[in-house]
């Protein structure tokens, strides 16, 4: 049998791919700034330690991270206007993520979610947004003016939390607002829910409205096969991503990526100069530039074996008794249109614990710090930092757990209609936010309307947003979380009152 003989244009996009990868074992800025560490300049510019007059610094962090402390230089780049290794490091992150273009972002997703919302509306555009979107979403509202239309998220009641959003929910309301200017999703949500990505774009775009997308939790996404589509390999406009949250670069450090069919790059560049800093830590970018090259070179086999392991770990902790984990088992087609692996979301509540009372319990007898806890679990992200030995000891503690009080107290049951019901918006958060406003004790708030963001944190969904009608309801839910020992976060440092508007 003879063997068929590759074309030309097989050849060719052969020697492209091998040649990407290739790059993609580079990390420029990184190697600019190893560079940049051994040269014997004597600074006169900031910051002023100058790399050297700071021994407490020195002590603390090293000396290497001191002299990485740098100002934008010829040979560094400058990420307001990058034209060398930024601009090349860059262009490789946006290769990773199949996007178009990409960005650096020191500033955290926060900003990204806003830099999104700003490029893509202007005051009074209609924005289709779900109702259990990060508070940066909700602030970026405020500060463009843009008019939201929110959309309700799928409820698992069984585990008192919120998921994705239908297909049919996003129609339905792209139908009712053919005026809109962009849909924003999460993807994955908190507790690793999936929508159904690929149909809520397509309908979008061809009603000639953007795709904006809170990836957050989703760095790691295009690095496996086994984990859902991600925000651009679905066809997104736009992507903010936290690549320190699962993807092994520093805290704060996060990228926007994008595809340019419907946005252009200047548009999407001038809303990040509103806000970016002009002082840039290159520490930061450094490692997102690390961590890009690692995830790409070796996030298959990393991600292969945690998988694994993971897999496991979850039939031994669904094996104990009074305890439940969220699987791959879990889709359901309509807020769960696929699930991520790597969120460990455990129901502790037939223990007779609240996942805020677990939360403790795990810190401090354990030794095992969660990512956050909710009223009937408490959750752990697993991710590119993460080994068989660090899964056994959160096997090894959550069946220490199920032991010491499975039978032992009532399973906790409690109301949860005042954190899942469909909230009310009586005028903008934008408006809201400059009407005149008074602070009131929280029993005299009922049925007037919120002048601020009363957020649980973590995740940092608000309970309650500026311009929504305060129900009974949600008063419960904020003492009830009180009670509970959950972080509440407002603008009100006296956690008894609640701004509320003047004159309703």
């Amino acid at each position: 049998m003879s063997k068929r003989v590759a074309t030309q244009q097989e050849l060719h996009v052969a020697a492209t791919e091998l040649s990407a990868m290739a790059e993609q074992q580079t990390a420029p800025l990184f190697e600019a700034m190893e560079r940049y560490v051994h040269t014997d300049m004597v600074h006169f510019d900031v910051p002023g330690h100058k790399k050297r007059n700071s021994p407490e610094i020195m002590e603390a962090f090293g000396e290497k991270v001191l002299r990485m402390d740098a100002n934008s230089t010829p040979e560094l780049d400058m990420l307001g206007k990058p034209t060398g290794v930024i601009a090349q490091a860059e262009k490789l992150l946006a290769q990773a993520y199949g996007a178009d273009e990409a960005f650096f972002l020191v500033n955290g997703t926060t900003c990204g979610v806003q830099y999104m919302i700003f490029a893509a509306c202007q005051p009074k555009d209609k924005i289709i947004i779900p109702r259990n979107v990060h508070k940066s979403a909700i602030n970026a509202l405020i500060l463009s003016g843009a008019h939201p239309v929110f959309v309700a998220p799928e409820i698992d009641e069984t585990y008192g939390i919120l998921n994705g959003v239908r297909f049919e929910t996003i129609k339905k309301s792209i139908d009712r607002n053919p005026d809109a200017k962009a849909v924003f999703l999460i993807n994955p949500t908190y507790f690793g829910a999936v929508s159904d990505l690929p149909a809520i774009v397509a309908y979008a775009h061809a009603h000639n409205m953007l795709v904006l997308v809170d990836e957050a939790h989703g760095a790691h996404l295009p690095f496996h096969p086994a984990f859902p589509i991600s925000a651009m390999q679905a066809g997104a406009d736009l992507s903010a991503i936290s690549l320190h949250k699962t993807g092994g670069a520093l805290t704060q450090s996060s990228a926007l990526v994008m595809h340019t069919a419907y946005l252009t790059r200047d548009r999407v560049h001038a809303a990040i100069n509103l806000f970016e800093t002009t002082s840039a830590s290159y520490l930061l970018m450094t490692s997102l530039d690390i961590a890009r090259r690692k995830l790409v070179t070796q996030g298959r086999a990393i991600f292969d074996e945690l998988l694994k392991q993971v897999r496991t770990m979850k039939a031994e902790i669904n094996a104990m008794p009074g305890l439940s984990v969220l699987t791959a088992d879990c889709v359901d087609g309509a807020g769960v249109c696929g699930y991520d692996e790597t969120k460990v979301v455990v129901r502790v509540n037939e223990l007779g614990l609240t996942g805020f009372k677990a939360y403790e319990i795990m810190r401090k007898d354990y030794h095992v710090q969660p990512e956050l806890s909710e009223t009937y679990v408490v959750m752990f992200i697993v991710s590119i930092g993460d080994d068989a030995s660090t899964l056994r000891v959160l096997t090894d503690a959550l069946r220490d757990l199920s032991r010491r009080f499975y039978g032992k107290k009532e399973p906790f049951r409690v109301s949860m209609s005042g954190v899942l019901q469909k909230l009310h918006g009586v005028i903008t958060p934008r408006e809201a936010f400059y009407a005149e406003k008074i602070a009131v004790p929280i029993s005299e708030a009922v049925d007037e309307i919120c002048g601020e963001s009363i957020m649980i944190y973590p995740p940092g969904i608000p309970l309650a947003i500026p311009g929504e009608w305060l129900t009974q309801e949600i008063l419960d839910a904020y003492a009830f979380y009180r009670a509970q020992g959950g972080l509440l976060v407002g603008d009100e440092s006296n956690a008894d009152t609640i701004k509320i508007l003047e004159q309703p």
